[in-house]
């Protein structure tokens, strides 16, 4: 009988040793803007939408109702390149009380502003988390906001590919609530610069968020849509990904 081999010092291994994954509906990145150009009003908005988003109804039922019945989710802000800031860990929502624990740390935590915008950068910090991290998803979704373009990191299209090729969907949230006269950094049609430049993957698809008003409204349907896996074309506000490009992709660069 041969003993079996273990390293000087060290006993066997056993099987139970090994760290299990978690199986969940969808690991979701929530991938938020934390440039310049974003002010703090836009930014206290912006979280406030997300915190209301995560514990609403529509969310908590579109979880419920999954093959499993659970998500995982992390909050990530970005801005130029290296800049990211994991404000709440990856954590399982399932119910209203993984809801609320989640977003209470999204809530509490301080505001972060940072000069540069680099989407390129910050899809490639969120292809890492979606890749070490101790879940497997049914579905993997970077759901990244903006509202500006790539300017920063290198080509934000490889970015994309790279993200693409691990079996990941990127989904869109351009933020077009500054008019023509104050949008300093960013430019007239970034919806399409989101769809034709950034998004991608099966079912991908953009919400532009055109007014303050509307933000709660436009991150609630979209998580709804990207943990419930269902098609955007039915709404005329989702935007799915274009297939060609109405912008140059490499401008901003």
């Amino acid at each position: 009988m041969i003993a079996p081999a273990v390293s000087a010092g060290m006993g066997p291994v056993h099987q139970s040793a090994i760290p299990a994954t978690t199986e969940v509906d969808v690991e979701l990145v929530l991938a938020v803007d934390i440039s310049q150009s974003m002010d703090r009003d836009e930014q206290e908005i912006q979280r406030a939408g997300y915190v209301a988003a995560l514990t609403s109804p529509e969310v908590l039922e579109a979880i419920r109702f999954g093959p499993i019945g659970r998500i995982a989710v992390t909050y990530l802000e970005w801005g130029g390149i290296g800049e990211h800031f994991v404000v709440a860990e990856w954590a399982v929502i399932s119910d209203m009380q993984t809801a609320q624990a989640f977003a209470g740390k999204v809530a509490e935590a301080p505001l972060h502003q940072k000069q540069r915008t680099s989407i390129a950068s910050a899809l490639g910090q969120a292809v890492t988390m979606v890749q070490v991290n101790e879940f497997e998803g049914l579905r993997k979704v970077i759901d990244i906001s903006g509202d500006g373009p790539n300017n920063q990191g290198g080509k934000v299209t490889e970015s994309r590919d790279a993200a693409l090729a691990s079996g990941i969907t990127i989904n869109g949230l351009p933020l077009m609530m500054k008019n023509e006269q104050n949008a300093w950094q960013g430019i007239l049609h970034l919806d399409h610069y989101y769809e034709d430049c950034v998004i991608g993957g099966p079912g991908a698809f953009a919400i532009p968020v055109r007014s303050k008003e509307g933000f709660a409204d436009a991150i609630r349907m979209k998580l709804v849509l990207e943990i419930a896996g269902l098609s955007p074309n039915s709404d005329a506000r989702v935007m799915p990904a274009a297939g060609r490009e109405r912008v140059s992709c490499a401008l901003f660069d």
